[in-house]
């Protein structure tokens, strides 16, 4: 974890979050979804996810978006999602604990935000 700190510049960074899958059963699921795509995708989607840890929420950026009927994974609720190609990569944000969970990794179709 890291604490908020004052840049150089006299700016405040962001608290940083840490990325976590909820159990291990949906960590197996998204590794199986991610193993099957070609390499160039995988490295787009592990970079995004990432990037998550500086912002959990970033607003204004195209990929990203609040769901309006949040999806039901199993007893979790993915409430975001951040698009990468034609995947999405859906999650929920604990800002008490400072945890990006990961739910689930979709190919695009009609049945992505359905269990």
């Amino acid at each position: 974890m890291f604490l908020t700190s004052l840049t150089r510049y006299g700016r405040r960074e962001q608290m940083k979050y840490e990325v976590k899958f909820p159990n291990h059963s949906i960590e197996k699921k998204f590794d199986k979804a991610l193993s099957i795509l070609p390499r160039t995708i995988q490295d787009k989607i592990i970079k995004a996810v990432e990037k998550l840890s500086n912002n959990p929420r970033p607003y204004g950026e195209k990929p990203f978006k609040k769901l309006k009927v949040p999806f039901q994974f199993y007893q979790f609720t993915a409430q975001y999602r951040v698009r990468i190609g034609n995947h999405r990569v859906l999650y929920d944000v604990d800002d008490k604990k400072k945890v990006v969970w990961i739910l689930r990794l979709k190919k695009r179709s009609e049945r992505s935000y359905k269990s």
